[in-house]
């Protein structure tokens, strides 16, 4: 028989979000137990098996929820039964909405439907070496501060990194046949990092690589968001094709470095997601110059590469990000620099896109003769 919740409790609690799903552990049926008594309050949590390393961090948000209505709190967190497991899977469903339900079953991505909300952006790059990942990783935690659900998929198979630049060292959960990914600065995360060590080489072929991003997109638990940030690995190999065939509605922002060579080779990536038909949205260069301690900049890769690969696509040059210690540091730290005061230029870039808005896409049949 179903144990009775004080309403009271239950309301205010209400605003404590469960870490990895970003939703209420109200609206996720987590509260097996809350019962009040003068100034003293009960309270029990179901999580997923087994207990996440963050149960910690829910207690504390369950008391501080609390603290100002009872003097005496005791909170448990506790591996749920199946019944609760259950219950948990089924709000899921929920909140995600019947639609994304819907296309999950017949293997199709949750945001791939034209009416979808979430704006799916690969960054690309011509070749390694020029921070994309880097880009990417604060270009999502920018946009995540501005208050949007993001997600990030590092689907750099081969380079994998996204992970390590967000400190995020837990696994993803489990529930179902769905996969919670876990959460970094406020960015959803799903990467092949999870599923195996920094130091084992990813040897696979297409079929492999086509077969895991299917995975990574659509049995994973991305719920509602705003925002879904591709890192795709350099050059144009499998994973764009299967980019294109699996997320139609991507939009392509390409990252070079200033200096000539970079452009003609970045190039490529873009002409490549043209053929797919993912439209390229903008240029973002990266390391555009260094600010010395007297203040000057300084173009240590040189100059003119970003605009003139904007230029040669007929699309902006969305971002000029300079060389900076900190930025490199935040990457190794896995804290990165947008999660604190950030710079400006991350979060103009934010900006910029988020004015952009969404591609349009013309359908061919739908032309007036």
């Amino acid at each position: 028989m179903a144990t009775e919740l004080d309403p009271q409790i239950v309301e205010r609690l209400r605003g404590v979000m469960e870490p990895d799903f970003r939703a209420s552990i109200v609206d996720l049926k987590m509260i097996t137990q809350a019962s009040s008594s003068r100034n003293k309050a009960h309270v029990e949590i179901a999580t997923l098996k087994p207990l996440p390393d963050y149960a910690d961090e829910l207690e504390g948000m369950v008391v501080d929820a609390l603290k100002d209505y009872y003097k005496d709190i005791k909170v448990r967190i506790l591996p749920g039964s199946e019944s609760a497991i259950e219950a948990i899977a089924e709000a899921l469903v929920s909140i995600e909405g019947t639609a994304a339900a819907a296309a999950r079953l017949e293997r199709k991505p949750p945001f791939s439907a034209g009416n979808s909300p979430t704006r799916v952006i690969g960054i690309s790059s011509g070749k390694g070496g020029v921070g994309k990942s880097s880009v990417t990783v604060n270009l999502a935690v920018a946009l995540a501060k501005m208050g949007n659900e993001v997600g990030l998929l590092d689907a750099d198979v081969y380079g994998f990194s996204v992970p390590a630049m967000l400190g995020i060292e837990r696994k993803p959960q489990l529930i179902g046949n769905l996969m919670v990914p876990p959460v970094g600065h406020g960015v959803k995360v799903m990467s092949v990092g999870f599923f195996v060590s920094d130091d084992t080489p990813v040897i696979w072929r297409g079929p492999m690589l086509h077969k895991t991003l299917e995975q990574f997109i659509i049995d994973v638990f991305w719920g509602k968001l705003d925002y879904l940030l591709i890192d795709m690995p350099p050059g144009t190999g499998d994973v764009a094709l299967s980019l294109g065939e699996y997320l139609p509605k991507s939009e392509v922002f390409v990252v070079t470095t200033p200096q000539l060579a970079a452009e003609r080779v970045a190039q490529r990536s873009a002409l490549a997601a043209r053929k797919l038909k993912l439209p390229v949205r903008g240029v973002i260069e990266n390391m555009s110059y260094f600010v010395g301690d007297d203040g000057k900049k300084y173009e240590i890769f040189g100059s003119g590469g970003g605009k003139a690969l904007a230029e040669s696509l007929s699309v902006p040059l969305v971002g000029k990000i300079p060389l900076s210690v900190t930025l490199r540091e935040g990457g190794d730290s896995g804290v990165p620099e947008a999660s604190g005061k950030g710079t400006e230029e991350f979060l103009e870039l934010a900006q910029r896109i988020i004015d952009m808005g969404p591609a349009r896409r013309y359908r061919s049949e739908l032309k007036i003769n």
